[in-house]
């Protein structure tokens, strides 16, 4: 695909013996969403010096195109937590871990009986799709509406989201309150624990509301950042991973040098290496400006 053919020709004009890799929300981006003018300013530079860096993110690729855009980074990017890899100008993806059909049809039939109606996002063979039904709580609606405000052309509105059961899915979003959530949560690990990889967490823009996501068994952070190494020809390289939340801890666990920032929860802490400042300072950006002029100096 394109996407892996420039990063073939990219990993032959950088140092391949190690890769950067970022979570973005309360990582990388400021409480906003948004990349900071220091940041944008510090990655844009290192990044045309040849700086091996990508995301990994609960987001899609539309979001990051939006937030990352002119910021010059060449490398596949991580979205879904590992549900798809895909090249960030033109949102074509390289690697796709899809729910199984059968299995998301049982999934699908549990939610509903729960109560709930869930977001849908697959890819349809042309073009990703967030199927969206009728919103049953503000946290529902503060979703629509984000991705209305940002013009996110995935949104396909429709009266029964098991219209998206002919796609490839691969994440299912509730959005209610932390109470009714840990309840599915609970169910769902009960019926199809071993399949599926879940996700709960409060929605951090909009508190109170919390998200329980669904994805493959193998959608995860660190199983992308395995693949991308393999198509980059990077095996073997140093892996540098910043990051602050649950769905994180995977990614730390590959990493040969984890990064947790001053806000990461304190499991992903523990696991960490080193612990630098909150993501509201330009941490991340701070420490890659200094370990990569650093590793260039070393190499003269």
């Amino acid at each position: 695909m394109i996407a892996a053919a420039r990063g073939r020709i990219f990993a032959s004009t950088v140092m391949t013996e190690i890769l950067y890799v970022s979570d973005l929300d309360g990582t990388l981006l400021q409480e906003g969403a948004t990349v900071s003018p220091t940041s944008r300013r510090i990655l844009s530079s290192l990044l045309a010096e040849g700086l091996p860096l990508t995301v990994a993110s609960a987001r899609s690729v539309v979001s990051m195109q939006q937030m990352l855009a002119g910021i010059g980074l060449k490398l596949p990017v991580i979205e879904f937590n590992g549900a798809f890899l895909s090249d960030l100008d033109t949102g074509k993806h390289t690697w796709i871990c899809a729910l199984e059909p059968q299995l998301s049809v049982e999934i699908l039939a549990a939610i509903r009986a729960c109560g709930h109606t869930p977001f849908v996002s697959t890819f349809d063979g042309e073009r990703d799709r967030l199927y969206c039904g009728a919103s049953q709580n503000p946290g529902m609606d503060w979703y629509i509406h984000d991705r209305q405000q940002s013009c996110d052309d995935r949104l396909t509105p429709v009266t029964d989201v098991g219209q998206g059961l002919a796609d490839q899915i691969v994440c299912f979003t509730v959005i209610d309150r932390e109470a009714p959530l840990r309840s599915l949560e609970t169910q769902l690990k009960g019926g199809w624990g071993s399949q599926i990889k879940l996700h709960n967490q409060e929605n951090r823009y909009f508190s109170g509301w919390f998200w329980l996501t669904v994805h493959h068994l193998h959608a995860t952070k660190d199983r992308a950042v395995s693949r991308l190494l393999s198509q980059l020809d990077f095996v073997g390289a140093e892996v540098v991973a910043f990051g602050d939340e649950e769905n994180d801890m995977g990614l730390f666990d590959l990493a040969d040098r984890p990064v947790a920032v001053a806000n990461a929860i304190p499991a992903l802490k523990e696991r960490a290496t080193e612990v630098i400042g909150p993501n509201t300072q330009d941490s991340v950006a701070l420490y890659l400006q200094a370990d990569w002029r650093a590793r260039c100096e070393r190499r003269g």
